[in-house]
């Protein structure tokens, strides 16, 4: 794209980073635990919080990261949290399954909350696919804050997590990114790395999963400002892409 401004991209290349710093390590653990649609689930669940502060005129924010709306739906993510650790341990057969009548319940739901509203198609396409071209520094301060004290926890406690610490921390993480990316990124953010990662331990994976991210990341959104298309999907295509290119060289070697 001839005099496009590609300092544009900084922010949000930087977004996509924050994002990544905690899904990375999250990710490989839910592929581990192989509750694959968590993620969707409870990203869905903190957007439904998200709509409903909208809904209420709780949020005076385009973007939906004022304080009113984040504790919205950190508390929807932390309920629902808190539901699939119950289930989990009532239903650990079914937990799966009832993963996913969540994610439908929490889509459905949110549907129904747009009904009536003249924009409600426009506020759900943000929801999924993110608006992270137009994110810019002063958005991510508070984030790289929220993920910074979620690596801590991860890396020195985990290993006193039950599923429910992991359930929450997890909500958590997801509230903040579903507002700066979207439900679809945060799904593959999650999942993309970790997939292409499989089968490599340690740090050695850890590292391989942060590189396929932030390539990912790059690639998307130069591609997005090049051929002028929605960065969201762009980004998710391009990560998917890596994950498959990922694993079919690790099955080839």
């Amino acid at each position: 794209m001839n005099g496009f401004d590609w300092s544009l991209l900084a922010a949000p290349f930087a977004a996509g980073l924050l994002v990544l710093a905690a899904h990375v390590p999250l990710g490989r653990e839910v592929l581990k635990r192989g509750i694959i649609f968590i993620d969707l689930a409870i990203a869905q669940v903190a957007g439904l919080g998200v709509m409903l502060a909208q809904l209420l005129e709780w949020s005076h924010s385009e973007t939906g990261t004022d304080p009113a709306t984040q504790l919205t739906a950190a508390v929807a993510a932390c309920a629902g949290a808190m539901l699939l650790t119950w289930s989990g341990k009532r239903w650990p057969e079914i937990q799966e399954a009832l993963i996913g009548l969540l994610f439908v319940f929490a889509a459905s739901a949110g549907i129904l909350l747009l009904a009536h509203n003249p924009h409600g198609g426009e506020h759900l396409k943000d929801l999924l696919t993110g608006q992270i071209l137009w994110v810019n520094w002063s958005q991510l301060a508070l984030p790289a804050a929220i993920y910074a004290a979620i690596l801590v926890f991860w890396f020195v406690l985990r290993q006193r997590f039950g599923d429910g610490g992991f359930y929450l921390l997890f909500a958590l993480t997801v509230t903040f990114s579903v507002q700066l990316v979207g439900v679809f990124l945060v799904f593959t953010s999650l999942i993309a790395p970790a997939i292409a990662s499989r089968g490599c331990a340690g740090w050695k994976g850890l590292r391989f999963a942060y590189l396929i991210g932030a390539l990912g990341y790059g690639l998307g959104l130069a591609a997005s400002a090049w051929w002028d298309l929605p960065s969201g999907a762009a980004i998710a295509c391009v990560l998917c892409v890596l994950a498959m290119t990922g694993l079919r060289h690790r099955q080839v070697r």
